[in-house]
């Protein structure tokens, strides 16, 4: 009979290596990165471009152009687009990051050769109808009016304005008016230049071997002029430095019952010799359900239903972030209780059965990320972008296999003191007078 009071043994990873992308350079000067799988008849298309925030010339140019990318074309209405799309039980959707901006196709193998002309005609001729951009303004304008009733928003809205700056692609604020400016003939320029050929990676992964040369083929045509420049970039957004005096903010808001807590500071790159072992240490902190913060905050209090601590890497600035949201009047309270879990793993080396637990999470939650060729490919695009070594998830194993409790609390004597945390409140009670 199953004994359900004993855990079931665990077994070490494998060494684990992505599989080998193929790349080609195509003649429009985009590269095409390949990952076959026959596993299922299933592709997934997606052509990435430079032409996120940090690309806009103006606040909110790169997502209005991205999402007027399918509302309709010179030949298409959206309504056009969207039926042709459901007819083949395919996705098409474009998105608008900080630093990139992705449309992305999932299909069937077999409807890839009907699609291709579809994806074309949406990242080539986009019209921009008036219509449609007012429509998509007057709604975005309202989300965010919505999204700002909550005090989860204000305070990551807040927290990013004050860590990276307000005039920064990754801190500054929505701003409504600026967005209702903006025209069509600005994002049809920002297109024409964001969006070229020559500035894209694209991504084919999935049962896709027979149709490799037909994606190269559709992606390959020189545009009149010859290649467009590669888009310039914003500068790196400022971050937090430690041991500089850092500002913290309460966001008031009236007759709200619950706080929105945010707190972190800048945070080492994937480049950097620490980043594997820094990711235990903050999974040890606040990363999975049976973390430091969730049996502190959560289970010992009864403060909140969630708290997290995350790294949230991008390419001009990485930055670790604490969040949760609780009552009101507990806010102060929630803080305190973090800065002191920040504390412990200064003071005190982490125990070995807790940290071989945190060990087996993280590197089963790593091998269940690849199980399929979509998230393999999303593994190695990170490489791509981040500029990361090829043996750089082997180097994630490894380390994390070898890292120990001393190292850990050095790393968190460097990186976790609370004095250098950037802390926002959004809740219903103003800062108290020193």
């Amino acid at each position: 009979m199953l004994d359900r009071t004993l855990a079931p043994p665990v077994q070490p990873l494998a060494r684990v290596t992505l599989p080998e992308a193929e790349v080609l350079a195509l003649p429009s000067g985009a590269r095409l990165h390949v990952l076959a799988n026959d596993a299922q008849p299933v592709v997934r298309l997606q052509l990435v471009f430079r032409a996120g925030k940090t690309a806009e010339t103006k606040p909110g140019l790169a997502s209005l152009t991205a999402r007027m990318l399918l509302e309709g074309t010179a030949t298409r209405t959206a309504r056009q687009i969207a039926d042709e799309v459901a007819f083949y039980g395919a996705s098409l959707e474009c998105d608008a990051g900080f630093d990139r901006s992705t449309l992305t196709l999932y299909c069937l193998t077999r409807h890839l050769s009907a699609l291709l002309p579809l994806v074309n005609d949406v990242l080539a001729n986009p019209a921009f109808p008036e219509a449609e951009l007012q429509q998509l303004k007057t709604r975005t304008i309202q989300n965010v009016r919505v999204e700002r009733q909550k005090t989860s928003f204000l305070a990551s809205e807040r927290f990013n304005e004050l860590l990276f700056g307000s005039q920064t692609p990754y801190g500054q604020p929505f701003d409504g008016d600026a967005y209702q400016a903006l025209t069509g003939a600005e994002a049809q320029q920002f297109h024409a230049t964001a969006y070229a050929l020559s500035n894209a990676e694209i991504f084919l992964c999935g049962d896709v071997a027979a149709e490799q040369a037909l994606v190269a083929q559709a992606f390959s045509e020189v545009p009149e002029g010859g290649l467009s420049l590669r888009v310039p970039v914003s500068g790196a957004p400022a971050g937090s430095v430690a041991g500089v005096e850092i500002p913290s903010a309460r966001v008031v808001v009236p007759g709200s019952l619950q706080a929105s807590v945010r707190m972190g500071r800048s945070w080492p790159a994937p480049t950097h010799p620490d980043t594997h072992r820094l990711k235990l240490l903050v999974n040890v902190f606040g990363g999975y359900f049976g973390s430091r913060l969730m049996r502190n905050i959560r289970e010992d209090k009864g403060l909140t239903y969630g708290i997290y601590a995350s790294v949230a890497p991008r390419e001009l600035g990485t930055n670790i972030i604490i969040g949760t949201d609780v009552k009101g009047e507990s806010a102060d309270f929630a803080v305190s209780e973090i800065a002191m879990e920040m504390r412990r793993l200064q003071e005190e080396p982490i125990p070995a059965d807790e940290l071989e637990t945190v060990k087996n999470y993280l590197l089963g939650k790593f091998a269940n990320e690849l199980s399929t060729v979509f998230e393999q490919c999303d593994k190695y695009k990170a490489l791509v972008f981040m500029n990361l070594p090829g043996d750089y998830y082997t180097e994630f194993v490894r380390q994390t296999e070898a890292a120990d409790a001393e190292t850990l609390q050095k790393l968190a004597q460097h990186y976790l003191t609370p004095e250098d945390m950037q802390v926002v409140v959004a809740g219903p009670v103003e800062i108290p007078a020193e």
